[in-house]
């Protein structure tokens, strides 16, 4: 069951929960701009009132009430600065999740990395405005009409001349908007790309290192960047050439409003001190398009920013408040599967269909590229399936909610990574109120407990980005730790011997008897023997489709014979999957689903064309023991191309 949510964009809730704050703000901007008068009518008494009067007393008390008014104005500037601030971190913090959920959702959508990690800029670009000085000039303009009245009011042609200069700032201002808005675009993707070349260099250099070809990728990072260089140049260059001309015409039309003033006074239509008073008031009309000019870059960044979140989670579309199901204890169902990369049609696997019941353990065979690992992210739901569903005790993986969910998935994938945290962070999936006793459980069973103990400072040693400070085999175990914390119902585990010793092996059978012993579901994607040894069915994976599975011993005992299923027997094999490439089938053969040619012939060519004359040598009792790959072994009777 599924309950649609019927809220508002997150952005436009955001921005509605700090109307207060910014209602605030503009209040404390009329009083400040209403305070922006004190020195056009101090310097219009002065000259007016005091000079002809010669009183010291007028002119002490008319400088104190200045002083006080003035003092006033820049308490209530540094008071409305600081609310912005917070203002702009609140909203920040309002959009933390709807982005973390982008994050999450972007590169299931097959968005590139660039792409996915665009809403934690923009969101920054939305931030960085509302905290500084733009948001000051777009409020402060609606004043510019009230000092151009009292300009109007000293003398008609003042006002006359100063809204000619208005017009033309006004001007300006438009043509900013025009020049900034590509620049501003090219700038952002500029800055990703370069982002993107840094963090490769960073993943990657040990191989850039060794193989010696960081110079090229240098190269690259230097070509994004220069990409990014041109376009921040273009935006800087309209804003400096805008703003410096906007600078020239408020000083021309201050000079022009003093000479003005002057001929009037000569012609006796207007006081000295109105001259001084005009001034000043339209250097203070001027002063908000001037700073609107001098920030228009970043306006027209944050407006592209706020179009760009709204756009993409308009496009994602609004995820359904789940309804909390019963914890799955009965049964995986895998219904007509397609599965194909995120934000693609094409299918790498299709037609998957089986069910598992509790217990079962299901080790999932097949060359490389045939889709075993492509099952697995979809069976955990990281990669969204193409038609057909995954289903845990009858309800799809869509329906479960994310906290749920995660309690009853265990997952280690092919490429383990770690976070930046403890150890006991990483195994408990960075649950801050997770139970020691559940970690260490975990951790035995993965066999990493005595390796833990042995660092400095145990479960508290702090790991680096992706694990870097441990092995490639000890993040496994550690990843293996976090898939088995709190004994979840289904764990699927992609190649979880690859880089195991003997013991590692020992105790990764152990874990999936484990599994199974308490009714859980394991399914292990593996090339090594030692796997078999702990399941009870056998899937087989080749040329985009699921060629067998049933009972381990049923379905090993046809991969050894190469005889196919009479349902099947003669059918050809279906054509390879576009954009996977297939092994080549070996020669003289016209494999059927089951045909072991058809599955083995990858893994043989790879071998150099060497014939194995003798069976594998038995393993010991006690424990599996690491051995070549089970599909690369040469069936009797057959020779590798």
């Amino acid at each position: 069951m599924i309950r649609r949510r019927t809220s508002k964009s997150p952005i436009a809730e955001a921005t509605a929960r700090s109307r207060g704050p910014l209602f605030a703000v503009g209040l404390f901007s009329g009083v400040v701009n209403i305070l922006g008068l004190t020195g056009s009518f101090y310097m219009l008494q002065v000259y007016d009132r005091v000079l002809a009067s010669r009183s010291v007393a007028t002119l002490v008390a008319l400088s104190v009430l200045a002083l006080a008014l003035f003092a006033l104005q820049g308490v209530l500037e540094i008071i409305r600065s600081q609310v912005l601030s917070r203002v702009g971190a609140r909203i920040e913090r309002d959009l933390l999740k709807p982005v973390h959920d982008l994050l999450m959702r972007l590169p299931m959508a097959g968005r590139s990395p660039v792409e996915a990690t665009q809403p934690v800029r923009d969101m920054e670009a939305v931030r960085n405005f509302m905290s500084g000085q733009a948001p000051i000039a777009f409020m402060d303009l609606p004043w510019m009409p009230v000092y151009l009245g009292c300009i109007f009011l000293l003398h008609p042609w003042l006002g006359v001349l100063s809204v000619g200069g208005m017009a033309v700032l006004i001007g300006l201002t438009l043509l900013s908007e025009g020049r900034l808005k590509e620049p501003s675009r090219e700038a952002t993707l500029a800055n990703a790309r370069r982002q993107q070349a840094a963090d490769t260099t960073r993943r990657n250099f040990e191989v850039l290192r060794a193989m010696g070809f960081e110079g090229r990728a240098a190269a690259r990072f230097y070509s994004a960047s220069g990409a990014f260089f041109t376009a921040n140049q273009k935006m800087s260059d309209v804003v400096a050439t805008l703003g410096g001309i906007s600078r020239i015409i408020r000083m021309m039309l201050q000079s022009a409003i003093l000479g003005l003033g002057a001929f009037l006074v000569l012609k006796g239509q207007m006081s000295a001190g109105a001259i001084i008073a005009s001034s000043i008031l339209s250097g203070r009309a001027m002063a908000p398009v001037e700073m609107a000019i001098g920030n228009w870059k970043q306006f027209v960044a944050a407006r592209q920013a706020r179009s760009r979140l709204q756009e993409m989670i308009a496009l994602l579309g609004e995820e359904p408040e789940l309804v909390d199901l019963p914890p799955a204890s009965q049964m995986v169902q895998v219904e007509s599967v397609a599965i194909g990369p995120p934000g693609s049609r094409m299918p790498i696997l299709r037609n998957v269909s089986f069910t598992l019941k509790a217990g079962d353990g299901l080790a999932v065979l097949g060359p490389s590229g045939a889709g075993k690992s492509t099952l697995a992210r979809a069976l955990v739901g990281a990669w969204p399936t193409l038609s057909g569903s995954v289903r845990l005790d009858g309800a799809p993986l869509e329906q479960w909610p994310p906290a749920r969910i995660g309690k009853l998935i265990g997952y280690l994938p092919q490429d383990v990574e770690l976070f930046d945290g403890t150890i006991a962070e990483n195994i408990a999936r960075l649950d801050p109120d997770a139970d020691d006793a559940m970690i260490v459980a975990a951790a035995q069973a993965a066999n990493v407990h005595d390796m833990i103990l042995r660092l400095p400072h145990g479960y508290s040693t702090m790991l680096g980005e992706g694990g870097q400070n441990l092995s490639i085999g000890q993040r496994q175990r550690i990843g293996l730790a976090r898939a088995l914390y709190g004994d979840p119902f289904l764990v699927v585990l992609d190649e979880p011997n690859a880089h195991l010793d003997q013991e590692g092996e020992v105790a990764l059978s152990r874990a999936i008897a484990h599994i199974r012993a308490r009714k859980g579901i394991i399914i292990a994607v593996s090339h090594r023997r030692g796997i078999l040894e702990s399941v009870n069915m056998v899937a087989v994976v080749a040329d985009g489709e699921l060629k067998a599975i049933g009972p381990r011993n049923e379905v090993l005992k046809k991969l050894a014979e190469g005889a196919a299923p009479a349902k099947g027997a003669g059918a050809p094999a279906p054509a390879p999957v576009p954009p996977r490439p297939q092994p080549a089938m070996h020669p003289g053969n016209t494999p059927g689903p089951m045909q072991t040619g058809a599955i083995l012939s990858g893994r043989l060519g790879a071998q150099g064309g060497a014939t194995r004359s003798a069976a594998p040598p038995p393993r010991p009792a006690t424990a599996p023991t690491p051995e070549p790959d089970l599909l690369t072994e040469e069936t009797p009777g057959r020779q590798a191309s």
